[in-house]
This record gives structure tokens, C-alpha cells and sequence, in this order.
């Protein structure tokens, strides 16, 4: 199994009951994936680069997670397939490297 890095950026208009509910659905389909979920952040809204659908802001989620590589394309998909999700970016983490002392 390898880390990945899981950017998701989700339509800035929801309220608190519908992100509460994009978030949870996004932790069953980590799950149903196999993936394991290490590390999540909530980064809020934030000023996108460009704008998305018309909007210029996107509420950002991070979760590092460890899971099978055959997985991840699968995984990138369904989450693409909710309305609500803007954008979605999985990023293999490099490993560090071993040097010898």
C-alpha cells in the first residue's frame, strides 16, 4: 500500500448541514476503497487561482491516506461524480530517500 495525498474542493455555497454531509460521504467512499485515512484538514474557503463553475472560491479538504494503488483511479472517479465536488487531485507521496551514514 502506498500514501497519497487527496485534494478535494468543494462548492463554496454549501451550508453547514450539507458539508457535514459531503464530508461524510467522502470518508464512506475513502473507506469503501480501502483506503486508511491518516491525516484530514479542513482548509476552509479559499480565493481559487481561476474560477470554477463560476465561483471563485472553493471550500478545501486534505486527507493523507494509505491504500492500494490499483485503487486510486476508482477512488479519484466516484468522488469526481458528486455534484458538490469541484475538483479532486490524488498525489503519490515520494518516500524518503535512504542514504547510508
Amino acid at each position: 500500500m502506498r500514501k497519497y495525498e487527496v485534494n478535494i474542493i468543494l462548492n463554496p455555497n454549501l451550508d453547514q448541514s450539507q458539508l457535514a454531509l459531503e464530508k461524510e460521504i467522502i470518508g464512506k467512499a475513502l473507506e469503501a476503497f480501502g483506503a486508511r485515512v491518516e491525516k484530514v484538514e479542513e482548509w476552509g474557503m479559499r480565493r481559487l487561482a481561476y474560477p470554477i463553475a463560476k465561483d471563485t472560491q472553493g471550500y478545501f479538504l486534505w486527507y493523507q491516506v494509505e491504500m492500494p494503488e490499483d485503487r486510486v483511479n476508482n477512488l479519484a472517479r466516484e468522488l469526481r461524480l458528486r455534484d458538490n465536488v469541484r475538483r479532486v487531485m490524488v498525489v503519490k507521496t515520494q518516500e524518503p530517500l535512504l542514504t547510508k551514514a
